[in-house]
């Protein structure tokens, strides 16, 4: 006689055999192991300063007054409006201009179209260190250094590697009789794009946005080296600030890191289903 089941949810049944217990629990015990240095960060940034200290690191605080947050809050403010003009419109404009890449090499081949697709996913294997010189160099020329439009390009260039190569991993799957369709239709180059393979490319442009999104506004390294403007540098930058250079308010630094976070953390719990779907649509033909 079979285990009897008790449904949680729509979908969800409760473990029927002895190793799926054991699986849960260890899935379980996982899960708090990597939710710990988070609820440590969370309960410092709750605390006062005076009340921070290794033996009471995991206590909870003793009265609710904000802690570091609202000091963390208001001087990373500023460069938290600042991460949000670089990080938006980079993801928007390298995905649209990925998202034409990959039409043009997975649906219209010409000659030399391999070696130039190898040569442009090779980008995504350059170090950053390797090229900031010459970048910064290239900056100055075009009196872009400095500025915030200056490090959005920056991110979108050195994005369209994997964006590219996103999209036309999408594209490639789109079943070619569409297109041979549209050309019977009449349709060209640039309506076949924008009306059937567009409208089809949404759950790419979904993955591509939360994947340059997150790590265009996790980066440090270009954005401390290309904005040496304390004030129009990114919310990363201004969250190493926070440690003074002789003292370190860890209740302010922890809640900092908190904020900083927060962005990318709700656009994963919200679109987190919508990534998943993104990168598995299309891995299927049929």
């Amino acid at each position: 006689m079979s285990a009897r089941r008790f449904p949680l949810t729509i979908g969800a049944e409760l473990p029927s055999k002895p190793r799926d217990y054991i699986t849960l629990v260890f899935l379980i015990l996982c899960l708090l192991f990597f939710l710990m240095p988070v609820y440590v960060m969370v309960v410092t940034g709750l605390k006062e300063a005076t009340s921070v200290s290794l033996s009471t690191m995991w206590n909870l605080p003793s009265r609710l007054t904000g802690g570091g947050f609202i000091e963390a809050f208001q001087r990373l403010r500023p460069n938290m409006g600042n991460s949000l003009m670089i990080a938006i419109p980079a993801t928007i404009l390298s995905a649209c201009w990925g998202s034409i890449n990959g039409y043009l090499f997975a649906k219209w081949k010409f000659r030399g179209s391999n070696v130039l697709f190898a040569l442009l996913v090779f980008g995504m294997f350059i170090p950053y260190q390797s090229i900031l010189i010459p970048l910064i160099q290239f900056l100055e020329i075009l009196r872009l250094y400095g500025t915030i439009p200056g490090l959005v390009a920056v991110h979108v260039v050195y994005g369209l590697p994997i964006v590219s190569l996103i999209f036309r991993n999408y594209f490639a799957n789109i079943p070619d009789e569409m297109i041979e369709a549209a050309r019977i239709d009449g349709a060209g180059l640039i309506r076949i794009f924008t009306k059937v393979m567009l409208p089809l490319s949404l759950p790419a442009f979904v993955v591509v946005g939360i994947f340059q999104f997150t790590n265009i506004w996790n980066d440090f390294l270009f954005g401390v080296t290309i904005l040496p403007n304390p004030q129009a540098q990114p919310v990363t930058v201004a969250l190493n600030n926070l440690s003074g250079s002789f003292s370190v308010d860890w209740n302010v630094v922890m809640a900092g890191a908190i904020t900083a976070a927060l962005p990318t953390a709700l656009i994963y719990i919200l679109l987190g289903r919508f990534f998943i779907r993104g990168l598995l649509a299309g891995s299927v033909k049929g």
